[in-house]
């Protein structure tokens, strides 16, 4: 999240596919972690049950949704159906999200097709795709205004869809209390394996609402049967994303994500019905439910004042700091106090012209165009050269970049997928349209570039942000969306990388504690 009023929609759409059941599909598992055996597999398939299940989404105990999921035998194999649809309100402002997938499975549970739809702000997004023999995985990614983006993932033999993770745990054994289940996965995002785990922490019983009659007088539907069911709970770690119980068929009974959403699994009446009802009757009264912004939000107790931060001391806790990006460059982390302190950026940075030999190996990474982070773009490429004019300094090229930036996009909540090159046309966006395309304008013109994400301290609270870093002799981290160059101190950053890192965020929401300390 960038800023109050401004778009927190990097977290917000990644929370939205992550509970919509969508993002999944973005994390390919290997049959390996089925211990390689596809006669366990097709064992475990003959015990998965067709039908449907049904969810309440809540915020805060506050109802905001449905969703719901489809498990059907189909000629080709097995079908399983998602669909989520909640009202967020973000900004001030209350926004329909919704997402829909459809995923064709094979009769041993590995993937053959999927169809993710999502549609949040009346910024819709769809992406399909199918697994070509056992090593590649194309899928192609539709975003109104820009070319669909085909990408081909090479993966060794069959895969699954994380999301069913949960039901092939269940159908391949009882679930044991304090097992941990490693999934080794390929992120197309990252284009790159890394490894995910689920653990079964705890076993216990719940009681579900398992058929509803309607009461003519309050007009809502009741429970009318009960059903006491064993539950287990799967905690996913390495960014796994997944939070909740699941019975013995691997069906979700509870489960809990960022933001204080909560999917409940009930009858069909009381999930969709009753949320209808009591949607119709908060929009009548004028209520809504929280702000996710403010939600997501964390206090500082403390109003540092206005004005560019030169050093800033926190105190963290609540959550596992292991495996952030929190020490280096600017920032220092000792122990659970971590110091960050705007630095002057560098007098004497390199030129474009000549660079030393080993310069565009060092830097491979933050140099090559990404998918929707098109560098080598043409509109990006002469949109660069334009701004950039005679000067072959990197330091003022990249001041200039940022100060085009700053200047030229309207500061506004969004809820797309950022892509620079949209984002050039478009000329809008929150601190992730700002980010990713002063990232792909630093790259056109030869400036290694990447993108940082964590909090900023405005007001009296972080919020989650994004911004870019640029090498100029040293990481400088700047601000296209503040207008900052170089950032202040009051950019914690957490995580860098793009999309699929940014997941990451995620866990520290409604778990990271700040505490601000005095400076010497």
């Amino acid at each position: 999240m960038s800023i109050p009023g401004r778009g927190p929609r990097r977290a917000i759409t990644a929370l939205l596919l992550l509970v919509a059941w969508g993002a999944g599909l973005s994390l390919l598992v290997r049959r390996e972690f089925f211990q390689g055996s596809a006669a366990r597999l097709a064992e475990a398939a003959l015990r998965l049950s067709p039908g449907a299940t049904y969810y309440a989404v809540e915020q805060n105990g506050t109802r905001i949704g449905f969703a719901s999921t489809n498990i059907d035998t189909v000629a080709r194999g097995i079908e399983v159906t998602d669909y989520f649809v909640a009202d967020l309100r973000v900004a001030g402002q209350l926004h329909r999200a919704s997402a829909r997938s459809v995923v064709l499975l094979s009769r041993a549970l590995a993937l053959r097709s999927f169809d993710v739809q999502a549609e949040a702000a009346q910024t819709p997004m769809r992406v399909v795709g199918r697994t070509e023999g056992d090593s590649v995985v194309i899928f192609a990614m539709d975003i109104p205004g820009q070319p669909a983006d085909t990408q081909r993932v090479p993966v060794r033999g069959p895969v699954l869809v994380p999301t069913l993770a949960p039901l092939a745990i269940a159908l391949g054994e009882t679930p044991k209390v304090g097992k941990t289940y490693r999934l080794p996965a390929f992120d197309p995002q990252q284009m790159q394996s890394r490894e995910l785990s689920l653990t079964v922490q705890a076993e216990s019983l719940f009681v579900v609402d398992d058929s509803a009659r309607f009461e003519p007088i309050k007009k809502i539907w009741t429970s009318a049967r009960t059903d006491t069911v064993r539950a287990w709970r799967v905690v996913g770690t390495g960014g796994a994303g997944f939070n909740g119980w699941i019975d013995a068929q691997g069906r979700v009974v509870l489960a809990t994500q960022a933001a204080g959403i909560t999917l409940r699994r009930m009858a069909y009446e009381l999930a969709f019905e009753n949320w209808r009802v009591a949607r119709n009757a908060a929009a009548a009264g004028g209520g809504a439910p929280r702000d996710i912004m403010e939600s997501s939000a964390i206090s500082a107790g403390v109003d540092l004042g206005p004005g560019a931060m030169r050093r800033l001391r926190v105190r963290l806790s609540g959550v596992q700091l292991a495996g952030y990006d929190l020490d280096g460059g600017r920032q220092t982390l000792r122990g659970d106090t971590l110091t960050i302190e705007r630095r002057p950026v560098p007098d004497s940075t390199f030129s474009l012209t000549t660079r030393a030999p080993d310069f565009m190996a060092r830097f491979k990474a933050e140099l090559t165009a990404e998918p929707l982070l098109q560098s080598n773009d043409l509109a990006i490429v002469q949109k660069a050269i334009a701004i950039t004019g005679l000067e072959r300094n990197a330091r003022r090229v990249a001041e200039k970049l940022n100060r085009w930036v700053y200047d030229s996009l309207k500061k506004e909540v969004t809820f797309s997928i950022p892509s620079a090159v949209q984002v050039l046309r478009t000329r809008r966006g929150d601190c992730n349209e700002h980010t990713q395309l002063y990232v792909a304008l630093a790259r056109a013109v030869g400036i290694p570039a990447r993108i940082a994400t964590g909090l900023a301290f405005v007001r009296g609270k972080f919020y989650y942000h994004a911004w870019p870093e640029v090498w100029l002799g040293e990481w400088v981290a700047v601000d296209p969306t503040f207008g900052q160059f170089p950032a202040d101190a009051a950019h914690l950053r957490f995580v860098i990388g793009g999309l699929g890192k940014q997941a990451e965020l995620l866990r520290l929401i409604g778990n990271l504690n700040i505490q601000t300390l005095p400076t010497p």
